[in-house]
């Protein structure tokens, strides 16, 4: 089996720093790997496979001489902009964390459970979506393709560590009554309706990203969807309430066994015994968690569910890696 090169770009950051413990453990094929971030990071230490990978400062050519096949991007949207195209242009196939490339008519928008196939035809670059677009689309795949999807309503419930470091810290320093310094209320005791900018009908660029994403990943721009995403005081883990209506009459034995045999899903939905997902439990583990499956009586046919994943995992590191991977795969069965 071939060997390949593997960069991490943002290597110090909350993202950056969770793809290479995920990497350390998904123990992918791989000839090196080397990490690089912005200059003020450049010469740090970072403990990886018993070792030490020094960083290095990302340039136009940092990868120049180097071993290198697949680069993970997690530096914000503007370096990967910036960089991505020095790096796909050397034949190094990027996988982007940032929303820089998502909705690229040409750039791949990738859940490996969810559209694989949608990875055969890229420019060296494909785009890891919004973290809790991604875990929505691994709970609504299967639903999708057994009846169809007329209508979505998401409402979130997302985790500090959404907004990084910063956000992680605001929640910190509010439990010991510090003023915010990322967001614009305090978040701890309190939920703010507001992730990312407001947009000029209101929705703010976080909703427009769950309604746009899903539809390009899903493959069908029919849906009709509409969004409310709320930032809550949990560090780990995004929970959504998704709200499904669909085009073919459901029925709920079909249902629950297609979501217990998706890959990547795991249903607890046993209301007798309390059973039903939630953050703390699904932190730092890669599935989607289900539940609260109940049939909505107020269409013909719909349901409500609960959805829970880790935000820094599967919403984001994982899912990059999980691109790697099925890269790889491809790339080996050539």
């Amino acid at each position: 089996m071939r060997k390949y090169g593997i960069a991490v770009v943002g290597a110090t950051g909350m993202v950056g720093r969770k793809m290479l413990q995920v990497l350390e453990e998904r123990k992918l094929p791989a000839s090196g790997y080397h990490a690089f971030a912005s200059s003020r990071s450049a010469g740090r230490r970072i403990g990886f496979m018993g070792k030490e990978l020094v960083v290095e400062e990302l340039t136009e050519n940092c990868f120049a001489g180097k071993d290198i096949d697949i680069a993970l991007f997690s530096a914000g949207g503007g370096t990967s902009l910036h960089y991505a195209p020095f790096f796909a242009k050397a034949g190094i196939v990027v996988i982007d964390n940032s929303s820089a490339w998502r909705m690229h008519k040409d750039v791949p928008l990738v859940v490996p459970e969810v559209n694989p196939e949608a990875m055969m035809s890229h420019n060296n670059i494909i785009a890891n979506p919004n973290c809790s677009t991604i875990q929505a689309v691994v709970a609504l795949k299967p639903l999708y393709d057994l009846y169809g999807i007329e209508r979505i309503v998401f409402s979130t419930y997302q985790a500090v560590s959404g907004a990084g470091l910063a956000g992680y810290r605001d929640l910190e320093g509010g439990i010991r009554g510090e003023a915010p310094k990322k967001f614009t209320y305090p978040i701890f005791g309190n939920c703010l309706p507001h992730i990312d900018v407001f947009q000029e009908n209101g929705y703010t660029k976080e909703e427009v990203k769950m309604i746009d994403e899903t539809r390009k990943i899903l493959g069908d721009d029919s849906i009709r969807i509409t969004a409310t995403t709320v930032r809550v005081p949990v560090f780990y883990g995004h929970s959504e309430s998704i709200n499904v209506e669909f085009k073919k009459d459901l029925d709920m034995v079909e249902l629950r066994a297609a979501l217990g045999a998706a890959p990547g899903v795991v249903v607890e939905d046993d209301p007798e015994q309390n059973k039903y997902p939630m953050p703390v439990f699904a932190q730092d583990t890669d599935e989607v968690y289900v539940g609260r499956i109940r049939r909505d009586e107020s269409v013909r046919s719909g349901i409500n569910m609960w959805v829970v994943a880790d935000n820094i995992r599967k919403g984001a590191a994982t899912n990059a890696v999980q691109i790697a991977e099925e890269l790889i795969r491809m790339q080996d069965a050539q």
